[in-house]
């Protein structure tokens, strides 16, 4: 009689630099799926609930480095990155860094890494920490190919991955890029939500009208992104931007009847204006890419 659990393949083994929120989530993914975990925090008392359910403390960053081949890091900020590993022994080491960070921040990192004897994988975390092993939560990386592909069963214990490239700065430019879309989307939301504020509309009745809206206009962003590939702005254009900016005005005159700031949303207006005044009437609002950038 064969037992399955003999003939199982053993967990792979990983430390984990950093008991935030964030690092605290990814723990106990990788915990619940069977990975022996040694984890190390600046402050030791947050390695308390890691500890509680099998993981093993180190005393120090580079105790923790020394316990596994992977080691991934979720700290504060690149600086942080740099000073709890400075005394670490990462030669053979695979460096998987989730920190928050610029895609410079990410390129120097990984050639420093290089220097230091360790492969290196730069991550950008799509989710909150409640969402950490729930599905929807995903981890875009760049850099490394080889180690990403022979440790990709342990990083997707956490979340989904994405593998964006082999330019370590990658990771952190797709992060940014899809934050900053967010931000503007909360924007206006934030406008939308204070424009009916102090009349008889009830918050999550708008609510139940406001998101269907954004999500059923989101999709315009793959024309955006078929527009900039061919470099054809115009066809197919349903609102182009004289139309749009024709009616600019009704949303400006409603916020000043309202009492309402425009202040998240003139910035916008004001490019539209600029493009339409260099003759790109015809357009939709894909063309203010290139009044932000002017690199192709």
């Amino acid at each position: 009689m064969t037992d399955n659990s003999l003939s199982r393949s053993p967990r792979t083994p990983l430390t984990l630099l950093g008991a935030g929120a964030m690092g605290t989530a990814l723990g106990r993914a990788w915990l619940a799926a069977g990975h022996p975990l040694t984890v190390w925090n600046r402050t030791p008392g947050r390695t308390g609930t890691l500890a509680s359910e099998g993981a093993a403390v180190a005393g120090s960053a580079a105790e923790a480095v020394a316990a596994s081949r992977l080691v991934v890091v979720c700290l504060l900020d690149d600086a942080s990155v740099g000073e709890a590993l400075a005394a670490a022994e990462l030669t053979g080491r695979d460096l998987v860094n989730l920190t928050t960070g610029t895609p410079g921040e990410a390129r120097e990192r990984a050639a420093w890494a290089k220097t230091r004897g360790a492969r290196f994988l730069d991550g950008g975390i799509m989710a909150v920490p409640p969402m950490i092993g729930a599905p929807g939560a995903y981890v875009l990386y760049s850099g490394d190919r080889g180690l990403f592909e022979e440790h990709e069963d342990v990083l997707a214990a956490p979340a989904g991955t994405e593998y964006v490239g082999a330019d370590p700065g990658l990771a952190a430019l797709h992060d940014v890029a899809l934050l900053s879309g967010m931000y503007g989307m909360f924007a206006g939301i934030t406008h939308a939500f204070a424009l009916v504020r102090g009349e008889d509309v009830a918050p999550k009745e708008f609510a139940a009208l406001l998101v269907p809206w954004l999500t059923a206009m989101a999709g315009m962003a793959h024309g955006a992104a078929e527009r900039l590939a061919s470099g054809d702005l115009t066809t197919g254009v349903v609102s182009h931007l004289a139309m749009q900016v024709a009616g600019s005005g009704t949303l400006l005159r409603t916020a000043e009847e309202q009492g309402v700031s425009t202040e998240l949303l003139t910035p916008f207006l004001d490019l539209m204006r600029r493009r339409l005044a260099d003759g790109h009437g015809d357009e939709d609002t894909t063309g203010l890419v290139g009044l932000l950038h002017a690199r192709p």
